[in-house]
């Protein structure tokens, strides 16, 4: 091992540690990672940009705009209060209802995003009925991470593999959806049997929810439509992405462009709420794990790994999948996705055929996040807005409902894998 690769092991490894243990804001510590790689001239300015994968910033900036001004439409808090009536007050129903829109929500917007729509009006619909709003918002946190994994646009590392191996929406669908209904079919069985048979309201309460005008959510109807009628058309454009010769973020950027026209909102105002932390965060550290590749350092770990398997592609895949899947429970999976990435390309690279490692990566890393609170951004940002309303969610609590439940998403997960590729 040279000098060049011990000191982008280091780096790697400061930033990594930096970003987990939260010293440094993670945006800070991936930035001050890439700069350090080339002070020491493990990289140049030309080389960072050229492992900066464009197409991953491209969608997540076109998608956190597009959400942001179809977020003023009031059309989430209509759906959330539409579905509550529906129910017709009753709690099962209603959890069984906003589980739903949570995970469908999630498959086509950021998981964050969500959890601030739904959230809120979780609480708010809760209340009225007189009932425990925890276990909703809990199902929420399951929902937003099942939901998320369905899709090429639901969740940051899908956008990542899918960017990096060329993977379509459908792929996605086909690989990642499917298994994900399973799993969300299963999970709302199992919170029947925890808390569905548990729950109770009063009829009185049940009617004051069922007396909800959902139509007073809405402050900008001809928005709503517009958005509806573009939601719909971006996910065409999705499916059919290779057919129309569009990348993925040209879509998610044109679709940004023309809401922006259309809607007449402030720009100032939607270009402010985008989350550029995020953004400035993925380019950090596109370039930390950049300078692992340049240096060499991820071909060696890739033979290292097909040493340790023997090449036996149904072992890596068990491996990516249950490490990832345990790693994400605690750590930010952004990262370990990020440096997953460019190893699962280098065996590729080698002859092997790594068409299953995707998805093993995929539903671990995603999956993962459910299993404590700390696991995905959507979780700690629910559990912050559950605390603020007076309704604390401990670590604990939520460790005794989401581990078992994401341990259970793994095994169908697996099942799922060698069925279709072992």
């Amino acid at each position: 091992m040279d000098t060049q690769q011990i000191i982008s092991i280091i780096i790697f490894a400061v930033t990594m540690t930096a970003i987990m243990t939260e010293r440094l804001h993670r945006a800070l510590a991936a930035v001050a990672g890439a700069i350090l790689l080339i002070i020491f001239h493990i990289l140049d300015v030309e080389s960072f940009a050229s492992y900066i994968d464009f197409n991953t910033v491209g969608i997540l900036i076109g998608m956190m705009l597009f959400v942001s001004v179809v977020k003023t439409s009031g059309l989430f808090e209509y759906i959330a209060i539409k579905s509550a009536k529906i129910s017709n007050g009753r709690p099962w129903a209603i959890m069984v209802m906003f589980f739903i829109i949570t995970a469908c929500l999630s498959a086509f917007l950021d998981n964050v995003t969500t959890v601030l729509l739904v959230g809120p009006m979780t609480i708010a619909v809760t209340e009225l009925l007189k009932v425990n709003p925890v276990p909703y918002l809990i199902t929420q946190i399951l929902a937003s991470n099942i939901g998320g994994t369905a899709t090429l646009i639901g969740d940051p590392p899908n956008i990542m593999i899918g960017s990096s191996a060329n993977l379509s929406f459908m792929d996605f669908i086909a690989n990642t959806g499917v298994p994900s209904l399973i799993i969300a079919i299963a999970t709302l069985i199992g919170f029947y049997f925890i808390y569905g048979r548990n729950f109770y309201a009063s009829a009185e309460n049940m009617k004051a929810v069922a007396k909800l005008d959902e139509k007073k959510a809405i402050k900008n109807k001809r928005l709503m439509i517009i958005s509806i009628v573009l939601m719909i058309l971006i996910v065409l454009a999705f499916i059919f992405h290779s057919q129309i010769g569009m990348e993925s973020s040209t879509i998610a950027i044109a679709a940004a462009v023309i809401i922006l026209l259309v809607s007449k909102e402030d720009m100032d105002e939607i270009i402010a709420s985008v989350e550029w932390s995020t953004i400035v965060f993925f380019i950090g550290l596109f370039g930390v794990v950049g300078g692992l590749q340049e240096t060499g350092v991820i071909d060696m770990a890739a033979n290292f790994l097909l040493d340790v398997t023997d090449g036996h592609t149904t072992l890596m895949l068990l491996l990516i999948l249950w490490v990832s899947a345990l790693l994400s429970s605690f750590l930010d999976n952004i990262p370990f996705v990020a440096t997953l990435i460019p190893l699962i390309l280098t065996m590729g690279e080698s002859g092997v055929d790594v068409s299953a490692l995707w998805w093993a990566l995929s539903l671990g890393a995603c999956l993962g996040g459910n299993g404590t609170l700390v696991g995905a951004s959507a979780n700690v940002v629910l559990s912050g807005i559950s605390k603020k309303s007076g309704y604390e969610i401990t670590f604990k609590q939520y460790l005794k409902i989401g581990f078992p439940m994401m341990i259970m998403s793994i095994v169908i997960s697996t099942i799922y894998l060698l069925l279709k590729f072992a």
